[in-house]
Parts: structure tokens; C-alpha cells; sequence
């Protein structure tokens, strides 16, 4: 069974910091780029990052940009993101996901984690 499952989501202050990890089941991660985006209530979906099949290269929103940071393990199948000096704005529920390319279309997602940003 194809699975990603996120974890590390929580509760955190502003300007506090939170690192997500993703696991692939059923699947190799190898050949996909891969990435995180997010959903607050009532907003539109955000693509937040995405690192390249061979993690040479890093896309990010310009909201995230200068505070998360994508990083892959390919021999633990598992992608991660950082994030640093988190604002209120960042509270949504976070998605990792499998891309042919970064961009391209999404071929697998998880099941979300929710990250929360609130004094």
C-alpha cells in the first residue's frame, strides 16, 4: 500500500521553530521531487516547498523563503521541512507530496499534520 505519513506537527509560539518529517511506504521516494504545501480554513491551498529528485534543488514560496527549509533522506525515504521563526500566518494543516517534477503534476499525499502558531 502507498502511503506518506507526516508527523511533527503541534503547537508553537510565534517565533518558535517546528521540524516535519514525512515517511514513503510502498514506494520509493527516489525518482519523484518532493514537497510540502499547506491549507488554513477558509485559504486556498499553498504550495510551500519542493526539492528535486536528487535534492540539487529547492523551490519556496516567497511567504516561507529564508525560514523553512526541504531536505530528503533518501535511505530513510523520508523528506523533512524546517521551519524557524514561525508567524501566526503559518497555522494550516501541512501535506507532503510526491511530484513527477517540482511543479509538475502530484502523483502521492499524505494525510496532513496540523501546525499551529499561537500564543
Amino acid at each position: 500500500q502507498l502511503q506518506l505519513v507526516e508527523s511533527g506537527g503541534g503547537l508553537v509560539q510565534p517565533g518558535g521553530s517546528l521540524g516535519l518529517s514525512c515517511v514513503a511506504s510502498g514506494f520509493t521516494l527516489d525518482y519523484y521531487a518532493l514537497g510540502w504545501f499547506r491549507q488554513a480554513p477558509g485559504k486556498e491551498r499553498e504550495g510551500v516547498s519542493c526539492i528535486s529528485s536528487g535534492g540539487g534543488s529547492t523551490k519556496y514560496a516567497d511567504s516561507v523563503k529564508g525560514r523553512f527549509t526541504v531536505s530528503r533522506d533518501n535511505a530513510k525515504n523520508t523528506v523533512y521541512l524546517q521551519m524557524n521563526s514561525l508567524k501566526p500566518e503559518d497555522t494550516a494543516v501541512y501535506y507532503c507530496a510526491g511530484y513527477l517534477y517540482c511543479g509538475g503534476p502530484m502523483k502521492y499525499w499524505g494525510q496532513g499534520t496540523q501546525v499551529t502558531v499561537s500564543s
